[in-house]
C-alpha cells in the first residue's frame, strides 16, 4: 500500500480533462457539459470547464461616416407621434361594408358566439342595434365565411375599432389593420459589415426606440403606466433585394402600429410592458446562438408570412 506522500504523487499525475461547451445553439450544450463535469468529479478525475460562448449582439465600432442610406429608401427614420382612436367609425356601418346578407342561413354553427346561424345570435339581449336583429347572418366577401351580424358587430367592439375586419376562422383582413404600438421611433441604415450567411453583401440595421409611458383607452389597462425594456432595440437585415422588400414592409407595419404593442413579457413575465407582436426580428448580429441571428436561410420569407398575416404585403408597396 502507498504511503500518503506516494498517493500526492500520483493524483499529480492524472491529468486535468477539459469538457469543453459544444458550440451549437440551443440549451442542452451547457447542460451537457455540467452533466460530465459531475460524472468525472465523481471518478475522482479533475475538471477544466470552458465558458459557454456569447452572443454577438452588435457589430464593431462603427463612424458616423460608415453609416449611409438604404438604396431605394427615400427615408432614415420615421417617428409616431401620439394616436388615439379614430372616431367616426360606426361599427354596423363597418360590418355592413364587408358583408353581404345571406337569405337562407346554413345548418352550422357561428363560430362567434357558437349558436346555430339558423337562430338568433348569442348577442341578443346583449347588443341593440335597430337596423341589425339578431337572426341575420352575412358572408364575409373574400373568404365566404358566414356568421351573425351581430356577432360580428360584437367582434369589432372587442378590438380596435379602426374600420377593418378580420375573419376569426381564416384570419383574411378587410380593410387596413392598424395596431396599439405606442408612440416611437424606427430608424434605418447600412453598415458596412455583413451577417452570417450574407458574407457577399453589407447589413442593413433597423433601430427602434419607445419610451416608457401611460396606458390610453386602446391599451389593457388605460391609465396606468407602461414599461419599455431593452430600447433601444438592434435588428438585423442583410442588405440585399429581398432585405430591402421586407425593410420597406416593417416600415407600413410601423406605421400602421403593428410592430409592437402592450403586453406581458414571454420571457420575463413582466405585464403592462411593451413587446413584440407577432412579426419575428434578428437581434444578433454575429451569431445565431439564441436562434434571433443568421445564418437563417428562411428568415426573410417567413417575415414576409407574418407581415402578411397582419395585411402587410407586397401589394402595399409602392413603385
Amino acid at each position: 500500500m502507498m504511503d500518503s506522500d506516494e498517493d500526492s504523487t500520483e493524483d499529480r499525475r492524472v491529468p486535468a480533462l477539459p469538457v469543453k461547451n459544444l458550440t451549437g445553439p440551443g440549451p442542452v450544450h451547457p447542460a451537457l457539459a455540467g452533466m460530465t463535469g459531475i460524472l468525472l468529479c465523481a471518478a475522482g478525475l479533475p475538471v477544466c470547464l470552458t465558458r459557454a460562448p456569447k452572443p454577438v449582439l452588435h457589430p464593431p465600432a462603427l463612424n458616423k461616416s460608415d453609416i449611409k442610406p438604404v438604396p431605394g429608401i427615400n427615408s432614415i427614420r420615421r417617428k409616431t407621434k401620439k394616436k388615439h382612436l379614430r372616431k367616426g367609425k360606426n361599427p354596423e356601418d363597418v360590418v355592413r361594408r364587408y358583408t353581404e346578407k345571406v337569405r337562407t342561413a346554413p345548418d352550422e354553427d357561428c363560430t362567434i358566439c357558437m349558436e346555430r346561424l339558423a337562430t338568433a345570435s348569442g348577442y341578443e339581449g346583449v347588443l341593440n342595434y335597430k337596423a341589425i336583429k339578431p337572426e341575420l347572418v352575412g358572408k364575409l366577401g373574400k373568404c365566404g365565411h358566414m356568421y351573425h351580424l351581430l356577432c360580428l358587430v360584437a367582434m369589432y367592439n372587442n378590438g380596435n375599432k379602426d374600420g377593418s375586419l378580420q375573419c376569426p376562422t381564416c384570419k383574411a383582413i378587410y380593410g387596413e389593420k392598424t395596431g396599439t404600438q405606442p408612440p416611437g421611433k424606427m430608424e434605418y441604415h447600412v453598415i458596412p459589415h455583413s451577417l452570417p450567411g450574407h458574407s457577399d453583401t453589407k447589413t442593413i440595421r433597423i433601430v427602434y426606440d419607445i419610451p416608457a409611458g401611460i396606458q390610453t383607452t386602446e391599451h389593457p389597462n388605460p391609465g396606468k403606466k407602461y414599461s419599455a425594456r431593452g430600447f433601444p432595440r438592434h435588428c438585423y437585415l442583410p442588405d440585399n433585394e429581398k432585405g430591402r422588400k421586407v425593410l420597406k414592409l416593417l416600415i407600413v407595419a410601423w406605421d400602421r402600429r403593428l410592430i409592437f404593442t402592450i403586453g406581458t413579457s414571454s420571457t420575463t413575465g413582466e405585464s403592462d410592458t411593451v413587446v413584440w407582436n407577432e412579426v419575428h426580428h434578428k437581434t444578433e448580429f454575429g451569431t445565431n446562438l439564441t436562434g434571433h441571428g443568421y445564418p437563417d436561410p428562411n428568415y426573410l420569407d417567413n417575415v414576409m408570412r407574418e407581415l402578411s398575416a397582419q395585411g402587410v404585403g407586397e401589394d402595399n408597396l409602392k413603385d
